[in-house]
C-alpha cells in the first residue's frame, strides 16, 4: 500500500473503473453490435438484451479472452473457474432489473484478482477485475449530464456491451496520484488493443472516497480524468469541512457538477446486501485451466513497460522520452513509423515531446470517460493537426543533413500543421533555407557590432557576449544563418578588435 501523503494524511481513495471491451463484435451475452455509435436510439436491442422469458444469454468467449489478458497486464490471479451473478437492482437504465456480472463473496469468481500496479514510484493493489455487461445510457435535455432537466431519456442500445470494472484498494491519498494512475490503466488496454478509449463513454471511473475513517462517498458522472482530480478535491474539502463543524458525513452516492465544479446528492448508498446477488442459473460455470491462461499470455501484446524498456535500448531514448511516448500509444506509434520512413529515432522523438505535443489539445489526450453525448467518430491526439508520421520524419532529415537549422525548422512545422505540406515543399516555396554563405553572414555581423557597440566593449571581460552577439545576428537573419559558421566569424571579429 502506499504511504500517506503529508498533503491528506486521512484520506483514503478506491476507484472502480469501467472498461468496455470494443475490440469485440458483438455484446457480451447475445449478437447485438458491440459499436452502438451513430444508432438511432433503442435499435441495438433484443430480448436477450431485456432479459425476456424464454430467451436464454450465450456469454461471448471474445470477451472472456480480452478479459482476461486485461488481468494479466494488472498482475491478477486468474481462478480456475469463473461464474456469473445477478445483481439485482430497479434503476431505469437496466432493461431487465438486474446485471449480470461477478460476485467473490462465495470463493473467488471473477475473472482476476490480487493485481497490482507501479506507477511512478508508489503502488496501487488491484482488489478485483470482474466480466459484467454495461448497462443503458441516460440522455438528460441539454444532453449533457443537468440536473435542472426537466426530463431524461433513455438510450438502451449500449445495454449489454461487454465492460469490465476494475476495483482497486483504498490505496489512494491524494487526487492527482488518481489521474497518474488512470493515465496508465489507460495506456495499458489501449496497448492490449481491447478497448478504444479515444472513443466516447469506453472508459469511466467512479470514485469512493472516505477521511478519518468516516463514511464512503462515492463520485459518479465525471466527465474526465482531469475532472476526476477536481471532484476528489471538493469533495475532500467538502468533508474536511463538514467534520471540523461536526456535522456527520453520509454514505451516499453523489453526482459531480461539472458546470459549477461541485458534487451534489444523488442518492443513499447501497449495501451489498441489497443487491440480492445470486449465481445466473442460465450460464454454466467457465473453466479456466492453466493451458489457457498460458496461451492467453502468449496472444498477449507488447505492454507499456516492455514498450519502454525497447524504446531506451533500441533506440537510445532517455527515460522520460519513452515514457511520454508511451503514455500514449497513438504517440508511440506515430513515433515508430517516423522511424521506420527515416531512421533517427532521438531527433524524431525529441521532437515529437517538445514541440508537436505543444500543438495538442490536453483534453483530447485524456480520455472523455463519461459523457452522455455520443459521437460516430473517435478521438485522436492529433486532432485538427494535418501532419503525418512521414512529415516528422523529412523534417528531422533536412536537419540532420544540415540542410536547415532547428529555428528554421520550427517555422516549418507551424506550416506543416496547418497545411500538410511535406517540409521540402514549404522550403521550396519559401525563403527558409539555412544561410552558409560567410560573405552574407559576415554583413549580418557587422550590422549587430555597429549597433551594439555597449557589448563589443563588453566582450574582453565577459565571454557570454559572443552568444549574445549570435542572438543578434540570428534574429536578424531571422534565424536562417548557420551558429557554427556564424559564431567562429564574430569570434574572429572579437578577437580583431583586441
Amino acid at each position: 500500500m502506499n504511504q500517506e501523503n503529508e498533503k491528506y494524511p486521512s484520506v483514503k481513495i478506491g476507484l472502480e473503473i469501467h472498461c468496455q471491451l470494443t475490440c469485440l463484435q458483438s455484446k457480451l451475452f447475445c449478437s447485438c453490435f458491440c459499436n452502438y455509435h451513430g444508432l438511432e436510439p433503442n435499435r441495438n436491442i433484443c430480448p436477450i438484451c431485456c432479459g425476456h422469458p424464454g430467451t436464454l444469454p450465450l456469454l461471448n468467449k471474445a470477451a472472456v479472452e480480452a478479459a482476461c489478458m486485461v488481468s494479466l497486464a494488472l498482475d491478477c490471479k486468474v481462478p480456475d473457474n469463473i461464474t456469473f451473478y445477478r445483481k439485482n437492482y430497479f434503476y431505469q437504465d437496466l432493461p431487465k432489473n438486474f446485471q449480470l456480472t461477478q460476485y467473490n463473496a462465495y470463493g473467488i469468481t471473477s475473472i482476476g484478482v490480487d493485481g497490482r500496479l507501479d506507477y511512478g514510484e508508489k503502488t496501487s493493489r488491484i482488489r478485483r477485475i470482474q466480466l459484467e455487461e454495461d448497462p443503458g445510457r441516460l440522455v438528460y435535455e441539454s444532453g449533457g449530464v443537468d440536473f435542472s432537466s426537466s426530463y431524461t431519456l433513455i438510450d438502451y442500445n449500449r445495454a449489454g456491451i461487454s465492460l469490465v470494472e476494475i476495483v482497486t484498494e483504498p490505496d489512494f491519498t491524494d487526487p492527482k496520484d488518481v489521474r497518474i494512475f488512470l493515465n496508465k490503466i489507460t495506456s495499458i488496454i489501449e496497448h492490449l488493443g481491447v478497448c478504444n478509449t479515444k472513443r466516447q463513454g469506453s472508459v469511466r471511473c467512479d470514485a469512493n472516497i472516505s477521511i478519518q475513517g468516516g463514511k464512503r462517498v462515492e463520485i459518479k458522472n465525471v466527465g474526465s480524468f482531469k475532472e476526476v482530480e477536481k471532484a476528489l478535491n471538493y469533495e475532500i474539502a467538502r468533508q474536511k469541512t463538514m467534520s471540523m463543524h461536526d456535522i456527520k458525513v453520509l454514505a451516499e452516492t453523489r453526482d459531480w457538477d461539472d458546470a459549477r465544479k461541485v458534487t451534489k446528492q444523488s442518492r443513499a448508498k447501497e449495501e451489498e446486501q441489497d443487491y440480492r446477488y445470486f449465481p445466473e442459473p442460465d450460464l454454466p460455470t467457465i473453466v479456466l485451466d492453466e493451458e489457457y491462461v498460458s496461451s492467453m499470455r502468449m496472444k498477449m501484446p507488447e505492454l507499456p513497460y516492455e514498450r519502454k524498456n525497447r524504446f531506451t535500448a533500441n533506440y537510445e531514448l532517455s527515460e522520460h522520452i519513452a515514457q511520454v511516448l508511451i503514455d500514449n500509444k497513438e504517440l508511440a506509434d506515430f513515433f515508430e513509423s517516423a522511424v521506420k520512413i527515416y531512421s533517427s529515432p532521438k531527433e524524431i522523438a525529441n521532437w515529437m515531446v517538445t514541440e508537436i505535443l505543444r500543438y495538442t489539445d490536453e483534453d483530447i489526450m485524456e480520455p472523455k470517460i463519461n459523457s452522455s453525448s455520443i459521437s460516430t467518430q473517435s478521438f485522436s491526439s492529433f486532432a485538427g493537426l494535418k501532419i503525418e508520421a512521414k512529415h516528422v520524419a523529412e523534417l528531422a532529415e533536412l536537419i540532420d543533413k544540415n540542410i536547415i537549422n532547428r529555428n528554421t525548422a520550427k517555422i516549418i512545422l507551424t506550416q506543416i500543421i496547418k497545411t500538410g505540406e511535406m517540409p521540402s515543399h514549404v522550403l521550396a516555396r519559401t525563403e527558409v533555407l539555412k544561410i552558409e554563405d560567410k560573405v552574407i553572414i559576415s554583413d549580418a555581423v557587422e550590422s549587430v557590432f555597429k549597433t551594439e557597440n555597449s557589448a563589443v566593449r563588453d566582450a574582453k571581460n565577459n565571454p557570454n557576449v559572443a552568444n549574445f552577439l549570435l542572438g543578434k545576428v540570428m534574429k536578424i537573419t531571422k534565424g536562417r544563418a548557420d551558429p557554427k559558421i556564424t559564431l567562429n566569424l564574430i569570434k574572429i571579429k572579437l578577437d580583431g578588435l583586441n
